[in-house]
């Protein structure tokens, strides 16, 4: 599951890091709560060039007649992604980076209090989700769409949530994106133990409108 998470690179060092050119319509940055349905920074690969452009944070079949038309579809699990009739083409033809500097998960309290935990690579760089990507049009609106791919944690992170986004590592972009040949499914897994590191954070994140930098800052678990 990934529910939320943080973006807090530039759209310029994103467009260097990702060598993608960059769109004109790019979702603001720094933003600490970055929640399902907001437009979020995605890259893809086309004629021969990548590009940095907003996704919608919620993949629409075509089949959907409006946004709302069924289940908010944010994760798209590693297991299944090539088998499910809304993800299969997707996966095979139209996969994505989705850059973040962080995730969120939750555990709870036997009082079914929730906390939040901030999840983030241990050497600070980025992180770039696996991701799937979709164009949507009806009733007057259009959408690029998108949905992140999970899988089962590490089991270092497992005692905090048994799944987790798919974290590529910069040698497997180009094979996520279709520009390095087949085998991308080999890449949908954890990373090794060690790569993330994870801290609780307060829990003013369980709002969806909760804003600014001490959304990540440890606080005593």
């Amino acid at each position: 599951m990934c529910g939320r998470f943080a973006v807090t690179l530039p759209p310029d060092a994103m467009a260097q890091l990702f060598a993608a050119v960059p769109a004109n319509d790019l979702p603001p940055v720094p933003n600490y709560n970055v929640c399902p349905t907001n437009p979020v920074h995605a890259v893809w690969s086309g004629d021969g060039q990548r590009r940095l452009g907003a996704m919608r944070w919620g993949f629409l079949p075509h089949w959907y007649k409006s946004p709302t038309d069924g289940p908010l579809l944010i994760n798209a699990r590693a297991e299944t992604v090539a088998e499910k009739a809304a993800f299969r083409t997707a996966a095979r033809e139209r996969r994505c980076l989705i850059p973040a500097s962080g995730f969120y998960e939750w555990t709870k309290d036997a009082e079914g209090t929730r906390y939040p935990w901030y999840f983030r690579r241990a050497n600070g760089e980025p992180m770039a989700f696996a991701g799937i990507w979709q164009d949507w049009e009806g009733d007057g609106e259009a959408y690029r769409s998108c949905a992140i791919v999970t899988c089962p944690a590490s089991r270092d992170l497992a005692a905090i949530h048994h799944r987790m986004p798919v974290v590529l590592e910069p040698e497997h972009w180009a094979l996520w994106l279709g520009e390095a040949g087949h085998g991308a499914a080999a890449v949908m897994q954890a990373p090794p133990e060690g790569t993330l590191e994870f801290f609780r954070v307060s829990r003013a994140v369980n709002s969806n409108r909760a804003s600014g930098p001490e959304l990540i800052a440890p606080v005593e678990a």
